[in-house]
């Protein structure tokens, strides 16, 4: 635990004084409250009051609540005893109301306090995470940062009845709402088990991998553990990267089927899969795949029983989709999909009943547009063009870098405090582009003073063919906690990550990933036995 966090829990002790002591194993005694669970105090936080204490599953039973499963993703059984604790806070004068959730497993605590991470404009995992972390024994919290949690609901926070931008949200959501999370969710926890927990992580994907980052940056002492994989860094300019091949096919006049676009990809893997040394249907460099779109022009590719021919023109879009944004005169403006990564998500169009094709924008990256950079949630993202695309683009860079672009270079308050963080990032990603990772990374080092220096406290991994946080064809990270606990709690720095993926034919294949900037699989996963290089 770092000195930082261990004067603050310090100080809770003495806040709490013998509520804490009066309180310690009250998990697994007498009803107090809750059906099952002990009334705490509320935090001593300004604003801050516990709404509700309630039950998720009582001792003696497997608990009551279970997650659908997803394709490729089986259902989570139920929880271990465990008690669910909802705090409400403010931020005066401002009027916010914040909710965060920690459940706190009443007899398989193993000592550990987790914070768990957001999606899209999802500040907090309220579902999955939270069960995946109590079967292992964490005490779990995540935060609403007083946001909606439904994935499908528009940003409609974003803005004030006079289409100003209510800034105390969105502060909440960029930084300051898991800064909150940690400070409430260690106290509940301490005063729940009547000790602080021995060591605190933070782990998240997306919106949540920028999140940890973020709580590196601005709040280096909160976690001594951070797991932020697919970051959304530079969140002001990746939205308005997604929104760039809406606004290629807009210049074009061209909107390819997405069976088109899966040939391309299709040709590109028969390209460049054996770069790497290793074939298996996967891209293992995409950055450096040298396959031109122009060789698919004049073929033919079956979609839906019918036949189409590549066109030079929709050559040119996919060329330039993966070329990434650029201003009017060439000037690179940030990072475009890779090769071998699904076009679906950001280069959608659909086929109207009436009418020719059309573009279909990513939905965050339309959002993002609409309330944040024009304030006007009826703006038409389907029709940008390069000359206004290029003009919103400034206007997001110049608006909200210091809010939410979250990629501050400069960690060394988080290497001072022993803080010890992982980033995985899937080559595949159809949403955030891994070279941003990549770039951020390059900088950590140039602040810190070189790849050697930054790898005692940051670790990237960079996973050929996975896509956006999981699924793909390539093998994904299956414990990256793991390793991050052992790197915290016994000083076991990670050279590979463990990481499978299954095959055609149902086979699990296990394969290690290599610590950037070292490439390749390592021994004695990989199928030719393989190197880090």
């Amino acid at each position: 635990m770092t000195r930082r966090r261990l004067t603050f829990v310090a100080a809770i002790m003495v806040v709490a004084g013998v509520a804490c002591a009066a309180l310690a194993g009250a998990a697994a005694r007498a009803d107090r409250g809750g059906g099952g669970c002990p009334r705490l105090p509320a935090p001593t936080m300004p604003g801050a009051r516990i709404l509700s204490v309630s039950v998720i599953a009582r001792p003696g039973t497997t608990g009551n609540f279970r997650i659908p499963g997803k394709p490729g993703r089986p259902a989570t059984g139920g929880a271990p005893a465990t008690c669910d604790v909802t705090v409400v806070l403010t931020h005066p004068p401002f009027g916010d109301r914040v909710r965060i959730r920690i459940w706190l497993p009443t007899t398989t605590w193993n000592g550990r306090f987790q914070a768990v991470g957001g999606g899209g404009f999802v500040a907090g995992d309220f579902k999955r995470a939270f069960v995946s972390a109590v079967q292992r024994g964490y005490a779990a919290a995540a935060t609403d940062a007083g946001v909606p949690t439904a994935r499908s609901e528009h940003p409609t926070w974003a803005l004030r009845h006079d289409r100003t931008i209510n800034t105390a949200l969105l502060d909440n959501f960029a930084y300051r709402s898991v800064h909150d999370l940690s400070r409430v969710g260690e106290q509940i926890t301490t005063r729940f088990y009547g000790r602080p927990p021995a060591y605190s992580y933070f782990t998240g994907c997306s919106t949540g991998g920028r999140q940890g980052l973020v709580e590196a940056q601005r709040y280096p002492g909160d976690f001594d553990g951070i797991l932020a994989a697919a970051p959304a860094i530079s969140w002001n300019r990746l939205t308005f990267a997604q929104l760039w091949p809406q606004v290629v096919m807009n210049d074009a006049g061209v909107y390819p089927t997405a069976c088109e676009f899966a040939a391309f990809n299709r040709a590109a893997v028969a390209a460049c899969d054996g770069d790497d040394g290793v074939t298996d249907g996967v891209i293992g460099h995409p950055e450096t795949c040298r396959f031109d779109p122009g060789e698919l022009v004049g073929t033919m590719v079956r979609c839906h029983g019918t036949m189409i021919r590549i066109s030079p023109a929709v050559a040119d879009v996919v060329r330039r989709i993966w070329q990434g944004p650029v201003t009017r005169t060439g000037r690179p403006l940030w990072y475009g999909l890779l090769p071998g990564a699904s076009f679906s998500w950001l280069a959608g169009t659909v086929k109207p009943l009436i009418g020719p094709r059309r573009g279909a924008p990513f939905p965050l990256a339309a959002d993002w547009i609409r309330y944040f950079v024009q304030r006007r949630p009826a703006f038409d993202t389907s029709t940008v063009g390069y000359p206004q695309y290029e003009r919103m683009f400034g206007e997001s860079v110049a608006r909200y870098d210091a809010v939410i672009g979250s990629d501050d270079a400069d960690l060394s308050a988080f290497r001072a405090a022993g803080g010890k963080m992982i980033t995985w990032h899937g080559l595949a990603d159809q949403a955030v582009f891994p070279q941003g990772t990549v770039e951020y990374r390059s900088r950590v080092d140039a602040a810190t003073g070189g790849t050697g220096t930054t790898d005692q406290f940051f670790r990237v991994f960079l996973a050929p063919g996975v896509a956006h946080c999981s699924g793909g064809a390539g093998p994904a990270p299956t414990d990256p906690l793991a390793a991050l606990v052992d790197w915290v709690e016994h000083g076991r720095a990670p050279d590979t990550l463990p990481a499978a993926t299954t095959d055609a034919h149902g086979r699990r294949i296990g394969r290690d990933l290599c610590r950037y900037p070292l490439v390749g699989y390592a021994a004695p996963h990989a199928a030719d036995g393989g190197s880090c290089r």
